[in-house]
């Protein structure tokens, strides 16, 4: 399977000032999958390891961390001569392992010798603890579910990804291919990024395989809930988990602790959150009132949105009948633009657009996304239909005095007047087409 990280992982491996790398991102996402299909390719040979599967070679990282003590043991261990630059060392699940983490300082004070990268799928939750991290020491790479480009990728769809990757406001795209992109687009709704249930899809194209493969990906989640979090946040994971599609179904998608669970309260539930977001497997927007720059100064944290980091992910857990696909514009109008939502914001962050809020005036209009980019902040109205209103987006117009404003919806490219409006399965080209 085709993922767009490749070349950064090429880059690394030939740059002169390289670090031990760190590979982050949620679980089942293809981290081990991509590490081992670079290293077969870029490497003559290369040693797994994975410190979840096999605890007993956190023995290895006992007491000395000295690189070279540990490269030898691997290479007993393994049977294998390790060259140093022929070999890539791969330390897979590297959270269960805080020595290993900690060792990857050690293999930073020669950046040129050795080839390690770490992955793990509880690394930010890890950082979060702040215990012994090798701040300064590594370089990280994220990894997200497939973004929109890449599932075309994936269904061999690479003549229309490269039409699509060459779309200008002067070079938009005909009608017919309008069509057959929304159509793809709706087919990501349900089965989104995950690439076990991409693979599931397309070995049968069928979408109840792959809602099978996303219910026993949501037990698993939740299986580590108990498994790694602290007994005593726990079961509130569990209750902030299970409420986000309640949350995303009201009009006013604004995060409130009391919906998860009756009387509960923000102090209560703060490091259940965090260790959600820190898992990777929530995506947070917070609201502002003002879009100052920078963004973040301006934003407030208590008040905000909760998405999931995949929205086929999103359709499981809110039991959407995949079924739902083939009557007209259903995927569209049912769970009221929730998936829509969650599709845009998860392919902003997947396209390093990650600077997100929503903005409020006085309870009278919001706008979806406010994104500060290259130093300016670009405002975008999502709409899960080919809807042409735009009312609370000239209203931050006319009070901001914007000279570009964003759409996306189901309509085509088009440019009416001052305001773009995107195509939904052209989400990662915003704001780049308001230069």
């Amino acid at each position: 399977m085709k993922r767009d990280i490749y070349p950064a992982l090429q880059s690394w491996k030939e740059a002169k000032d390289r670090k031990p790398l760190i590979l982050r991102g949620a679980r089942q996402v293809g981290k081990t999958y991509i590490l081992k299909k670079f290293a077969k390719e870029n490497f003559e040979n290369y040693i797994y390891v994975n410190f979840e599967e096999e605890p007993s070679l956190k023995t290895l990282f006992e007491g000395d961390l000295n690189p070279e003590k540990i490269i030898q043991n691997l290479s007993l261990l393994n049977n294998e001569v390790i060259d140093p630059q022929k070999t890539l060392l791969i330390l897979d699940e590297i959270q269960e392992c805080q020595e290993a983490l900690t060792s990857l300082k050690y293999f930073n004070e020669d950046k040129t010798k050795y080839h390690v990268v770490a992955a793990g799928s509880l690394l930010g939750v890890k950082m979060g603890q702040g215990r012994g991290f090798p701040v300064g020491q590594v370089q990280f790479l994220d990894l997200f579910p497939l973004s929109f480009n890449e599932f075309l990728s994936a269904l061999n769809k690479e003549p229309l990804r490269k039409k699509l990757s060459e779309t200008t406001l002067n070079n938009e795209n005909p009608e017919a291919i309008h069509l057959i992109c929304m159509d793809v687009y709706k087919t990501y709704l349900l089965v989104g990024g995950l690439p076990g249930v991409v693979n599931a899809y397309l070995s049968e194209g069928n979408f109840f395989k792959a809602r099978e493969v996303q219910k026993q990906l949501l037990i698993g989640y939740q299986a580590d809930f108990t498994k790694y979090a602290p007994k005593t946040d726990a079961i509130k994971i569990l209750h902030l988990w299970e409420s986000i599609p309640q949350h995303l179904s009201k009009e006013n998608k604004k995060f409130m602790f009391k919906v998860a669970k009756e009387g509960a309260r923000a102090r209560e539930y703060e490091n259940a959150l965090t260790w959600l977001n820190d898992a990777g497997l929530i995506l947070k927007l917070q609201n502002i009132e003002f879009p100052g720059i920078p963004l973040t100064a301006h934003k407030n944290k208590n008040i905000f949105k909760i998405y999931l980091f995949d929205t086929g992910l999103l359709g499981a857990l809110a039991n959407i009948d995949p079924g739902i696909l083939v009557q007209k514009s259903g995927v569209f109008t049912a769970f009221k633009g929730a998936l829509t939502e969650n599709f845009v914001i998860q392919e902003l962050v997947a396209h390093k657009k990650s600077n997100l809020a929503y903005w409020t005036s006085s309870g009278t209009a919001e706008v979806d996304i406010v994104c500060g980019y290259k130093g300016e902040n670009f405002p975008l109205e999502i709409k899960a239909e080919a809807n042409k209103k735009k009312k609370s987006l000239k209203v931050f117009g006319d009070k901001y005095d914007y000279e570009v404003l964003s759409h996306i919806s189901g309509r085509n490219l088009k440019k009416d007047g001052n305001i773009i409006n995107y195509p939904l399965y052209l989400a990662s080209l915003f704001p780049d087409l308001s230069d």
